[in-house]
């Protein structure tokens, strides 16, 4: 313990260091990533990689969800399509022309399932088309957001399944027909304006002044159109490459955006026009007009109509041609249309996106401005004196760093949902793979934690998940019933809320660890430090969290490879975690996670021990008292008990548990914390208290990890407001170690 003490500088000077390279780190390689990215999309680039990934859980949730009610609704079929179409389209304007013409191949299949969903009886290939190409899109979104030398993934082998799994929908698996083919993409090609057509209606869009990407608006303002009006049949817009030409743009502020339509009732086209984003106005052109116009003077365009506004009916009468004005004359404000962007109503959540880093920075401020408030008000200049109105003030000024701190800490909070339903996917694949019946249940997603723990979270999760799977679901049904089980495994994974952390499990009802495999594997690896006679089953059992150790002796695509649970184990410890094994030969298996819900900052109990400071976090103290040496027992086992209120409680000496030298050695001469976690409970015998405190939770360099000392009941430390260190207490740990 003295030996941490002695890095007290070292500790600092980590800290500062690694705050000050951080930010240059990431910003040099958003500076490499963004070169590659087409000039002027650059902004897009967050909202693209958002957007997508979104799009394709979204679609992975609705694939993963029909296959298990085995009905594909009309509702499904439209919903996967428009998702293949949006990709698509965001895709084309982010220049990324194979993601592009991939999700154009899984549209083509959809579009002819919409046009006959029939199609969908018995065709379970289609979720296996559509899954893999799921993963190949989002493989080549993690490369474009993280390989700083990137470059386009060739996806033929790919698109030659989905152009093969479209001919068996169409029952052409010699080759497709050339009518068919033409006629499918002429329906799926966006038309231009029609000539005559008494049935379709015709209006002209102008978007915002300086709104930027117009084409972008213009294809939103289309997806809009279809989301919010049933029955509506897009028959064209000009221009018609918005989609794939950034150019097209400029033709829109300069000409206006043409969108033909049929609809039962033309009024409610309208208003989804202006209930979407940046449209400054709009109107209807009537198509003869428009058709002579163009003939008699190509260049020029037919003059407006009507301005449609909100209360207007039926259009009027058309005007005589004449050469247009390129926009509709200003009218005045009263007479206009209010963007909804700028409307304070009209019932839309105000909800942005905010890059994560610029959430880490403001709470690394927060941090910061806790830790110089400290150092203010505990300013050792102060001490004795008599200054009410400082008093005063520093009340209020701790009331506001703690709401802010609340605040940042309640942005950056999600729920576990995202990463619970993802393993769906795995369980889905490993199902058919395997030929396991196994069922996932998912229990506590709601629970939240801090993002930045969230995004680690996926491989531990997945790995678990795939481990129970593999090791612990039996191979065959026939397995499970002989052992009076129900033939359909059980994976669970649950998660709650526990004394400032959370517990995430996932179990199985499979077999369980073979504790008698698990020893005799470890001595022939000579990973033993001990006789095997003299280790528990626990300690047997947690032996699979050893480095390179598999039970496996055969290398299947999700086992052996040497890539063991302590790779598990070890990307937790980073997050500040732990991982447990809990396991019943027969019954099953549990692995346990213990994360905290932030990484940043706590109230905690300043207690001394001797010349060295620790906190303790207040969650878990359920009381501090002196001790009557008549309250102290004598366990033969457990060593001194404390008696409360009846209940028997073990008394842990601080100094003693980290070797330090402390002249306080007499009971009824310290302080003791009662603290419980996990319905265990444990008494702290301390020096004395000092109070209260808010602390900034800092981890241990990486070159104290050798010493296992979150293993020995130490979390983290914290800078203190005169500049020392104290060290911050892992109560689990501690609890779980005496």
């Amino acid at each position: 313990m003295r030996r941490f003490l002695r890095y007290d500088i070292k500790v600092t000077l980590y800290i500062t260091a690694r705050a000050a390279l951080q930010p240059a780190m990431c910003g040099k390689a958003m500076e490499i990533f963004m070169a590659k990215v087409e000039p002027g999309m650059e902004a897009m680039v967050d909202v693209y990689i958002f957007e997508t990934t979104a799009l394709l859980e979204q679609l992975d949730e609705i694939l993963l969800r029909t296959e298990k009610a085995n009905e594909f609704t009309e509702e499904d079929i439209n919903e996967i399509f428009r998702i293949m179409h949006t990709v698509k389209g965001s895709s084309a304007m982010m220049g990324f022309e194979n993601l592009q013409v991939l999700a154009h191949k899984g549209e083509d299949m959809f579009f002819i399932i919409r046009e006959n969903p029939e199609k969908m009886t018995d065709v379970g290939f289609v979720y296996d088309l559509v899954f893999q190409m799921s993963d190949l899109f989002k493989a080549e979104i993690d490369m474009i957001q993280n390989d700083d030398n990137y470059e386009p993934t060739d996806f033929s082998d790919m698109l030659a399944k989905l152009e093969k799994g479209a001919k068996m929908l169409k029952g052409e698996l010699d080759g497709i027909i050339a009518e068919e083919s033409a006629a499918a993409a002429a329906a799926e090609a966006p038309a231009a304006v029609p000539a005559a057509d008494p049935d379709c209606t015709t209006v002209r869009v102008f978007f915002e002044d300086g709104c930027k990407m117009e084409n972008i608006r213009a294809f939103m303002l289309i997806n809009n159109v279809k989301e919010s009006v049933d029955d509506v049949e897009i028959v064209g817009y000009v221009p018609d490459d918005i989609e794939s030409n950034q150019d097209s743009a400029n033709t829109i502020i300069d000409n206006g955006f043409l969108l033909s339509f049929r609809a039962p009732d033309p009024k409610t086209v309208f208003s989804a026009i202006e209930n979407s984003l940046n449209v400054q106005s709009y109107e209807v052109i009537e198509a003869n007009a428009e058709q002579k116009a163009a003939e008699t003077a190509p260049a020029e365009e037919a003059a407006p109509v009507k301005q449609q506004t909100a209360e207007a009916g039926e259009p009027a009468a058309p005007s005589a041609p004449a050469p247009a004005a390129a926009k509709p004359a200003e009218k005045p404000k009263s007479e206009q249309k209010a963007a909804p962007a700028a409307s304070s109503g009209g019932g839309k959540q105000s909800l942005i996106s905010v890059n994560l880093q610029k959430l880490d920075q403001l709470h690394d401020i927060v941090g910061e401005i806790i830790t110089t408030e400290s150092m203010v008000i505990s300013n050792p200049e102060l001490e004795g004196l008599r200054l009410e109105s400082f008093t005063k003030s520093a009340r209020e000024l701790r009331k506001l760093t703690a709401d802010l701190q609340d605040t940042v800490m309640s942005i950056r909070m999600v729920p576990l949902t995202g990463p619970f339903q993802k393993m769906n996917r795995i369980v889905r694949d490993m199902k058919v793979k395997l030929n396991k019946d196994v069922e996932l249940v998912i229990e506590g997603d709601t629970t939240e934690v801090d993002k930045s723990i969230v995004d680690n979270l996926n491989d531990p999760l997945m790995h678990l998940v795939r481990n129970c799977m593999d090791h612990g679901i039996e191979d065959t049904a026939e397995e499970r019933t002989a052992h009076g089980k129900p033939a359909k495994g059980t994976i669970k994974l649950s998660a709650m809320s526990s004394s400032g952390e959370v517990i995430i499990t996932i179990s199985d009802d499979g077999r369980g660890i073979d504790t008698e495999k698990v020893i005799a594997k470890a001595e022939r690896n000579g990973l033993l430090v001990k006789p095997a006679s003299e280790y528990s089953e626990r300690e047997i059992q947690n032996m699979i969290l050893l480095p390179g150790f598999s039970t496996n002796d055969v290398v299947t695509e999700y086992s052996g490879r040497g890539v063991g649970m302590d790779v598990v184990k070890s990307n937790l410890s980073k997050m500040g975690g732990t991982l447990t094994v809990e396991s019943k030969k027969g019954v099953g298996t549990s692995f346990i996670i213990k994360i905290p819900l932030t990484l940043a900052i706590v109230d905690g109990m300043e207690i001394m021990v001797g010349d060295a400071e620790f906190t303790v976090p207040i969650s878990v103290i359920k009381e501090s008292f002196i001790v009557k040496r008549d309250q102290i027992l004598n366990d033969t086992k457990r060593g001194e008990m404390i008696m409360i209120r009846g209940v028997c409680y073990p008394m842990l000496r601080l100094n003693e548990k980290f070797g330090l030298y402390s002249e306080v050695s007499d009971i009824e001469d310290g302080i003791v914390l009662l603290i419980e976690s996990e319905n265990r409970g444990i008494c702290l015998f301390a020096d004395k208290l000092i109070g209260e405190q808010q602390v900034v939770v800092k981890p241990f360099p990486k070159y104290l990890s050798q010493y296992d000392i979150k293993g020995q009941g130490l979390s983290g430390c914290t800078i203190m407001g005169d500049g020392s260190i104290s060290l911050i207490i892992d109560v689990n740990n501690l609890i779980g170690t005496h």
